[in-house]
This record gives structure tokens, C-alpha cells and sequence, in this order.
């Protein structure tokens, strides 16, 4: 060990850093969010809304696929130049480029050519896949009048510069528990914000003094029985119930008092009638039953998905809720610390400018809508390309980037480039801001956590009172993009020995439990076994090095997560 020692430079640690951040640059973060925004999810959000349909019989569009170009800004004399960002900053002028979407009409079964239409323009990053800066280099730059020197990562909207700050939330989709307050008639709560691309629902289990367990959300109002709305979900026997929550004994006596009160509920049309009841009172029962249906469809748990036969996938979901606040609440297991960074999550500027335009989309989409109806029913030839406003797309991402004002009342999340000098512009490229609120002390979340090291900057915080709330990324500190969920799961159940864990707990397998992003999938008989190959195959690079896995073993927890 010592002659190694010997041979590497004393400055070796330096040329490792140097190196590091000639290859990934500072800002690598921004810029690679915000690629993958353009080169994936646009295409994803036009996908999900697939067809415009209209309340005229046999007439809707067909949308298909969605073209970027380079940035351009419109004369006065009405025509159309290339544009770089130094022009863009000296008149003014939004550095963005045209959106085209393809779009197929429907007529009574007749379908009329696809057209390429100009929906709206979209602000562009400043060196991202669209900006031609990003393939120039030095001297090329230099000759366009551009700094070589500048990092990119930034928008230009009417000649000024305008970050996205990244911001920091807590884990969605992740179930946390903690204990109750002293003076509340809850005991234990198990929480999770249920999150789709559209709206986040958070979704709440309860546990009170006498030892039962009421779930609530948001659409319905007062507090369900757990096993009651397990019922409503299809699982309609006691065994059934106790499979989707535990297969522990200790925990299995935990729930008899949950089920004695549930006993006079049997079927799940009584249970879904005991849902309608509450969101549609004084109605027929088939009309409530319904009702109840739909919300479970769309408003329990919308993660996991939104058709009835993900129902079960649901009840499995909050039985997994149950047998945690119950370990928690038997003492197996610690509340989670929601200021671990582990529990929270970054939103860079590829994931909030995908959820502004998810939102103008959708106001673009139902203003189509509203055209084609006035069309038809003037018996009016339809062209898509007139009836086509392009504005909506573009002033709603413009306003947004302008004001820093946000989709889901958020505010300040686009500010003006701080360019004091360049440190204080890098330091503002990589600046994370909590949404906590500012006025009240929040102890916790301002202090520095161990599970920052690393990840955030210990020192550099301001003082008074944003101290802690606004933190920056550590020097050496890399933003992972993220993996589709539905590969990893294919790859634990096909090739690693993984038991799903409805068949598990049907036959009665017991092993180490499989947590895959927060969301128990199965049982592994061999939980350290399992992790290691993982490992294996992340070195061999045969999955992606983003993925994550630890094996935690206690006298009474044995659990893989799988990230």
C-alpha cells in the first residue's frame, strides 16, 4: 500500500477533481433535465392525451408525434431568422423555438391527411440539445460574439436571463410514518403523497387510541375504516384482507378489533355503497356505487394507476401502509425522519417546465376542442391549421418563465440570473430552495443533517430568515435523471427470483421483503443474495448505475429497497 502511495502525485485529489468537472461541467444538472424533458417527455405528455375527442358524433384529431426546431424570433417585416442567445439578450427578444405537431382529423370515419401545425414556441435552454451553442467550441463561440466561458442552463425571456432554481419536496409516492401528538386522539400515522404526472393526492392511514385504523383523502370526506374500504376494493374475505396487510402473526392479532368492526360490511358492494354514501348523499344506490367506484378509480392512490383492475394492486398498497404503522406502532420500527435525505426529492428545470406545459397543453387541447364543435355545427370546412391558436402554448410558458410563478401555486421559481460575477452565476445555477414556509422557525428542516454530506453545501446558506431553507449543491454533487420504473420491475419478477406478493402471500412464502421505489412488489427468499447480484449486474453496467439497493435486517425487518 505504501509504494502505491508513493507513486501518485501529491496532487492527485486535485486532478481528480479538475477532471471530474471538465467532464461534467457544473450545471449538468439543468441541462440534462431539460433534455430529457425535450427528447422524451414531450412526446409523452402529447401520448397521454392521445386524441382530441368532441361531443360531435364521428369527429375528433388524432395527435402525433411533436418537433422541436432551433430557436427563431419573427421581424417586423413578418419574417422568420435563426436566432443565438447574445442576439436574444441584446433586443430583448425570448430565445425559444418553434413547436409542430402533427395532427390527423376524423370525419365520420374518414380520416383527412396528417397536417403539421405550429402549436406555440418553447423557451430554450441556453446550451441544451436545441441551442446551437452547444456544439460550437471555443474559438466558434468566441466568433459568434458568445463567452466560451459561460455554463449554460438558463432561459432568455425578453432579453433577461432567468433560472429555473431547483426545488427540494419530500419523496412521492414513498410511505413514511410517524408518531402522533401527545394530545391527539391519533397514535400513529402512515403518509404518503400519491403523485401522477397530472396532481398529487396525499393519502393518510390512522391509527387512534383503541387500535383501529381509518384511511382519508382528500375525495371523500370524514375517515373510512381501513377494512371497509379494503372491501370496496375487492377483497372480500377475512383471509384475504389479512394477506394484503401481513403475514406475521403478531400483527395478524393486531387487526381482530379492525375486523370485528367491519363484520356487519360484507360484500364489496355494501362497502362501496358505505363510500357513496358520503359523496353522493340522497342518491339511487346504484348511482352511489358508482360514484364510489369512480373515486377509488381516480383519486385513491393514483400512482399506481386508474383502472379497475388496479384495485387490488391498491389494496395491497394501503395493506403495506397498515403493517408498517403497526410495526411502528409495536415498536419494530423507528418513525421516519423527514428531513433524511433519503425522503426527499430535487425538481430540476426539465420536470417544472414539463409541468408547465403539461398545464398549457391542456388549456391548448380544450380550446381546439371548443373550435372544432363551432366549426361543425356552422357546417364550416374544418382546417386544422387555422383552427389552430398557437398563443396559448407560448404565453403561458413565457408568463410562467417571466414571473416565476408556477403551476400549483408556486412562486418564485424562475429568478433573474444573478451575474454579480461568475461564482455568484454558478452558485445561482445551483441553488436548492425547500417550499417550506419562511416565517416560521422549523427547527429541523433548517438544520444541517448528516445525510446532506456530500449532497449540500454545509456552509454556504444566508443568514436571517432563509437560513437552512436555501441551500446549494456540494462541489462534487451529481442529479440523477431517473430510470422507468417498469424495466427494473420486469428484470426483479423475470430474472431474479422475485415472488410477487399476491402469490406469496397466497401460498404462505416468507422471505425478505421487495421494495421497489417505496412500493412493495414480492418476496426474495434470499434478500442478501438478491442484493449482491443487483450490485453485480450495476458494475457489470448491464442496468443502469442509477439504481440503487440495500438490504436492512433487524430482529424483525428484513427488507431490500430497490431505487
Amino acid at each position: 500500500m505504501g509504494k502505491t502511495n508513493n507513486q501518485l502525485p501529491k496532487n492527485y485529489p486535485w486532478i481528480l477533481i479538475e477532471s471530474f468537472i471538465k467532464e461534467k461541467g457544473l450545471i449538468r444538472q439543468h441541462l440534462d433535465s431539460y433534455n430529457n424533458f425535450i427528447q422524451k417527455t414531450l412526446q409523452e405528455i402529447v401520448d397521454e392525451q392521445g386524441i382530441i375527442e368532441t361531443s360531435q358524433p364521428g369527429l375528433y384529431v388524432k395527435l402525433g408525434k411533436i418537433y422541436v426546431e432551433t430557436p427563431r424570433a419573427r421581424e417586423a417585416d413578418g419574417s422568420i431568422t435563426e436566432i443565438l442567445p447574445m442576439e436574444a439578450r441584446i433586443r430583448d427578444l425570448t430565445y425559444a423555438a418553434p413547436l409542430h405537431l402533427t395532427m390527423t382529423l376524423v370525419v365520420d370515419g374518414e380520416k383527412r391527411g396528417p397536417v403539421k401545425a405550429y402549436i406555440g414556441d418553447l423557451p430554450i435552454m441556453v446550451k441544451s440539445v436545441k441551442c446551437p451553442l452547444s456544439t460550437m467550441d471555443e474559438k466558434e463561440l468566441i466568433e459568434v460574439g458568445e463567452d466560451p466561458r459561460d455554463p449554460g442552463g438558463y432561459f432568455i425571456i425578453n432579453g433577461s436571463e432567468r433560472v429555473v432554481v431547483i426545488q427540494e419536496d419530500l419523496a412521492v409516492n414513498r410511505v413514511l410514518v410517524d408518531v402522533g401528538g401527545a394530545s391527539s386522539s391519533v397514535t400513529h400515522t402512515a403518509k404518503v403523497f400519491s403523485s401522477t404526472a397530472a396532481y398529487r393526492v396525499p393519502v393518510v392511514v390512522e391509527r387512534q387510541r383503541d387500535g383501529l385504523l381509518y384511511v382519508s383523502f382528500p375525495a371523500v370526506p370524514g375517515k373510512i375504516p381501513l377494512v371497509i374500504l379494503l372491501k370496496a376494493l375487492g377483497l372480500e374475505s377475512d383471509r384475504e384482507i389479512v394477506n394484503a396487510i401481513t403475514d406475521d402473526e403478531e400483527i395478524e392479532s393486531e387487526l381482530v378489533p379492525l375486523l370485528v368492526q367491519a363484520s356487519s360490511i360484507r360484500t364489496t358492494e355494501e362497502a362501496l355503497d358505505y363510500i357513496g354514501n358520503r359523496v353522493a348523499i340522497g342518491q339511487a344506490r346504484s348511482l352511489r356505487i358508482e360514484k364510489a367506484q369512480q373515486i377509488l378509480d381516480n383519486y385513491l392512490l393514483p400512482h399506481i394507476g386508474n383502472r379497475p383492475e388496479d384495485r387490488r394492486a391498491k389494496a395491497y398498497f394501503l395493506g403495506q401502509m397498515a403493517e408498517k404503522l403497526l410495526e411502528l406502532a409495536l415498536g419494530r420500527r423507528n418513525p421516519d425522519d423527514k428531513d433524511h435525505y433519503a425522503n426527499k426529492r430535487l425538481k430540476l428545470a426539465g420536470q417544472l417546465t414539463a409541468m408547465q406545459f403539461r398545464a398549457a397543453f391542456k388549456q391548448f387541447v380544450k380550446d381546439l376542442r371548443y373550435q372544432l364543435e363551432r366549426m361543425k355545427s356552422r357546417n364550416r370546412e374544418i382546417n386544422l391549421i387555422t383552427l389552430v391558436r398557437a398563443d396559448i402554448i407560448t404565453d403561458r410558458l413565457k408568463h410562467a418563465l417571466a414571473t416565476g410563478n408556477w403551476v400549483g401555486g408556486r412562486t418564485g421559481v424562475s429568478q433573474v440570473l444573478d451575474r454579480t460575477n461568475y461564482l455568484s452565476t454558478v452558485s445561482h445555477l445551483r441553488r436548492v430552495v425547500s417550499p417550506l414556509s419562511r416565517t416560521q422557525p422549523h427547527f429541523e428542516a433548517r438544520e444541517l443533517h448528516p445525510t446532506q454530506w456530500g449532497r449540500i453545501c454545509p456552509v454556504e446558506s444566508p443568514e436571517g430568515q432563509n437560513c437552512g431553507l436555501v441551500k446549494n449543491l456540494a462541489l462534487l454533487a451529481l442529479l440523477s435523471i431517473g430510470v422507468d420504473e417498469s424495466e427494473v420491475y420486469d428484470l426483479l419478477i423475470g430474472k431474479l427470483d422475485v415472488i410477487p406478493i399476491m402469490s406469496a402471500r397466497e401460498q404462505g412464502i416468507k422471505g425478505s421483503k421487495v421494495y421497489l421505489n417505496g412500493r412493495l412488489i414480492g418476496v426474495h427468499r434470499d434478500g442478501e443474495k438478491l442484493a449482491q447480484m443487483i450490485r453485480r449486474l450495476r458494475r457489470e453496467g448491464r442496468i443502469s448505475y442509477e439504481i440503487n439497493v440495500a438490504h436492512y435486517k433487524t430482529e424483525y425487518i428484513d427488507e431490500v429497497y430497490v431505487n
